[in-house]
């Protein structure tokens, strides 16, 4: 079974008449732009990173009216005299699906925004680092955020005092290292396997602001130390 998390998806709406331009059915023309991001933990407004493109499908009064775009904030800019039902669909990273949001484009503000929440699997690597960045892709609902630069959360042996480097079996030195030797995606399994067995003996720190997750691997317990081995010679023989 494949799991999923929901995100917030934001469709930010700004728009002004144009005076120069003559009325049409005693309509004034205005210029609209629409654009789209992602809403973290916090509610603020981040790159929609986690979509591959964005297609608008206008009124079939416009020209060309399926417009494509791929690149953040996948911003649309047109001319009309009349609001409708505007049909968006996003697809998400790695074919991971399209998800179809219908968005009403009214003229009764300036700016508006409208949110929308989406299911989105958590199965897909790349993916799943950019889902990272808006918050958890576990059902725990645990907090971690990778990088805001690079999307690659790291993974620190504290330092300790103790002079033994063997726990539950486990030889911590040799798991340190082959944490370092993980590639982006292997480290997202890393930070869902810690955080999904987090308990409040664990020293895990998830420091936001310069995109580490932190993790004291003598404070683990047995089992979990187990776990991360095994998943590290798997990945990386």
């Amino acid at each position: 079974m494949v799991t999923s998390v929901k995100r917030t998806v934001r469709i930010k709406t700004s728009q002004h008449v144009l005076p120069d331009l003559p009325p049409v059915e005693n309509f004034p023309m205005r210029q609209w732009r629409i654009e789209i991001y992602l809403l973290d933990e916090e509610g603020k407004e981040i790159p929609a990173t986690i979509f591959d493109k964005v297609v608008y499908h206008l009124h079939p009064t416009f020209a060309n009216p399926n417009r494509t775009f791929t690149e953040t904030p996948f911003a649309i800019e047109e001319q009309g005299w009349g609001g409708f039902p505007l049909d968006i669909s996003v697809f998400l990273l790695e074919k991971a699906g399209e998800r179809k949001i219908t968005h009403d484009l009214n003229f009764l503000q300036k700016e508006y925004e409208i949110d929308h929440v989406i299911q989105i699997p958590t199965n897909k690597p790349l993916l799943a680092t950019e889902l990272l960045k808006s918050g958890s892709v576990d059902d725990a609902g645990a907090k971690r955020k990778a990088s805001a630069t690079n999307g690659e959360p790291k993974v620190k042996k504290a330092k300790t005092a103790s002079a033994s480097t063997i726990k539950g079996n486990v030889d911590i030195e040799k798991l340190a290292f082959g944490l370092t030797k993980l590639n982006e995606d292997d480290l997202v399994g890393v930070v869902q396997m810690v955080t999904d067995n987090k308990t409040p003996e664990m020293n895990v720190t998830n420091n936001v602001e310069e995109g580490e997750f932190i993790i004291d691997l003598y404070s683990l317990p047995d089992g979990l130390l187990k776990s991360l081995w095994e998943y590290v010679k798997k990945n990386t023989e």
